[in-house]
């Protein structure tokens, strides 16, 4: 992880139209080169979640769009409820 890159507020409309970079694994939106995102909305679906059904995916929905996040350990293992408002960066 290179933190001299920028760590960008996006909206979830925002991030889906960002671009991989492959040679420097990390993505560019409007020109800025970024490798983290700080995103925030209500935790609409978790595998925990006995609201959603438990379906296995994390889905965010901060009112413009809906994105999946990829959570890795620590964060994986915590215990996650649907209808949560939460940010993450």
């Amino acid at each position: 992880m290179d933190y001299s890159l920028a760590a960008l507020k996006l909206l979830c409309v925002q991030l889906k139209s960002a671009v991989q970079t492959p040679s420097q694994n990390s993505f560019t939106l409007g020109g800025i080169l970024f490798q983290r995102a700080w995103l925030q909305g209500i935790l609409v679906s978790a595998p925990c979640s006995t609201d959603s059904g438990g379906n296995g995916q994390f889905l965010l929905d901060d009112g413009t769009g809906v994105i999946e996040l990829i959570l890795s350990g620590d964060f994986r293992s915590r215990r996650w409820e649907a209808g949560r408002s939460i940010s993450f960066l």
